[in-house]
């Protein structure tokens, strides 16, 4: 169980730091970009695209 909260925890960091970098180098600079205008957008959108990735990966215990 602790290993699980481990991976949801790292998928969720390298999402965010994804997302923060993406915008830091990418970007908007017209600033009518709703997800990459800013770094809080972008960074919480990386996150929750991390989290979605990790959950295709998860596996389901049979009965």
């Amino acid at each position: 169980m602790k290993m699980k909260w481990m991976l949801w925890s790292a998928a969720l960091m390298l999402g965010a730091v994804a997302g923060y970098l993406y915008w830091y180098f990418v970007g908007c600079t017209s600033g009518t970009c709703p997800i990459t205008s800013s770094p809080v957008n972008s960074t919480a959108y990386g996150a929750l695209m991390g989290g979605l990735l990790m959950n295709v990966f998860r596996t389901s215990k049979k009965d």
